[in-house]
């Protein structure tokens, strides 16, 4: 399981399926058992984030996911992410892009 499977199909999907891929991915995937609560819960905001604009019809433009990318690099310490925190979440947000 990769990121793409948690992030395809968002505008069918419920929040609860959304998570469960999440979980999924966190349990089978051991280069993403390093996130904590307080980071899951942050993955699973950006996902709702993206996921709203998609059902909308709005795909999210290459700003949006390079904003969020800067953001999150900015308050990497206020918000306790490691660099592989980041990597990882910069990947989650580059799969949106496709």
């Amino acid at each position: 399981m990769d990121l793409q499977d948690v992030t395809k199909d968002l505008t069918n999907n419920k929040n609860y399926v959304i998570g469960q891929r999440m979980e999924k991915l966190m349990r089978t995937n051991p280069g993403f058992r390093n996130l904590d609560g307080a980071n899951r819960d942050l993955v699973l905001n950006l996902i709702d984030k993206y996921k709203e604009k998609i059902r909308r019809g709005i795909k999210p433009s290459l700003l949006t996911i390079r904003e969020d990318k800067y953001h999150l690099h900015q308050n990497r310490i206020k918000l306790g992410l490691s660099f592989t925190d980041i990597e990882q979440i910069n990947k989650l947000l580059d799969s949106f892009k496709s």
